[in-house]
């Protein structure tokens, strides 16, 4: 069973239904646990053969009524969030720096239903600084120097079972500073992503694997659709994959829409990884030279 769907199943059973009354607003539980996911894979940093450092400490920023809603909540969601991006740093095998934690704050520039994740990766309280830990580009997990700069927490003395100790220089054949081969060793930059080779495409649903063979993949409801998907919030014809440079989403008008690495959209660029949300479905888009 996926990590996502065992995160939903402990969701069903907390405070006697309390969970599926609130998260009837346009925030689902399982986007969020996607886009946390999608943090960690896209701010992994490669320390040595054997050690992947992710983000430990994550905010989630959402529009006011929706804060609203979940704020009463947000202790048990935390730890529910922190519990799921446990078991996939597991899965993945990523290790990380301090104590996982997952914090909800207000924005008031995002609408109902948007959201954004922020993350860092912040060292536990037996480093030597508490400032954000400076991964091997020197900015925090986030992609901005110093993470996302609030006030680090007061954390604990470690995670269980220990965490070993940041190495001091960069893993053997890496750029100063970078995760990266020095620039003299690394071949020419392809003129387009995965240009000049055949190029296989598919979703992953639920553990299932489907392969896009043809120029336009329809996910639905219908047995008619290319391939069906068994959840009552998915429409009949809910959304059309479009293979190309690069491929795309477009959704066919549904009922609850679609949402891609975490934003609600009609129509979204597709990369290796990209995650989908229709109903409460999750598909993983995947493609690979050769």
């Amino acid at each position: 069973m996926g990590v996502l769907k065992r995160f939903e199943q402990r969701l069903e059973g907390l405070v006697n239904g309390t969970f599926a009354k609130v998260f009837k607003s346009e925030v689902q539980p399982v986007e969020i646990a996607g886009a946390l996911q999608r943090e960690c894979d896209n701010n992994a940093s490669i320390w040595n053969r054997d050690r992947t450092v992710v983000p430990n400490d994550f905010i989630v920023e959402l529009s006011a009524p929706d804060h609203e809603r979940l704020s009463p909540y947000s202790g048990q969601l935390g730890d529910e969030l922190a519990g799921l991006v446990r078991d996939y740093a597991k899965q993945q095998r990523y290790t990380f720096m301090g104590p996982i934690k997952v914090h909800l704050e207000k924005a008031d520039d995002l609408d109902t239903g948007l959201y954004r994740v922020r993350s860092r990766t912040l060292a536990s309280s037996t480093s030597q600084s508490a400032e954000p830990s400076q991964g091997p580009a020197g900015l925090g997990a986030a992609g901005r120097p110093g993470g996302y700069g609030y006030p680090p927490p007061a954390y604990g003395a470690g995670t269980p079972g220990g965490v070993p100790p940041m190495p001091a220089a960069p893993p053997p054949g890496m750029a100063p500073g970078t995760n990266r081969p020095p620039a003299a060793s690394r071949p020419p930059a392809a003129a387009g992503p995965l240009s000049g080779a055949q190029v296989r495409r598919w979703i992953e649903i639920n553990g299932t694997r489907h392969q896009i063979s043809r120029p336009t993949l329809v996910l639905g409801r219908s047995t008619e659709a290319d391939v069906r998907i068994d959840d009552p919030g998915v429409s009949r014809r809910h959304c059309e994959i479009r293979t190309g440079t690069p491929s795309t989403i477009q959704d066919l008008g549904s009922t609850n829409g679609i949402v891609v690495d975490g934003q609600h959209t009609t129509r979204a660029t597709l990369r290796d990884g990209s995650r989908i949300v229709v109903g409460s479905t999750t598909i993983v888009y995947r493609q690979a030279e050769g």
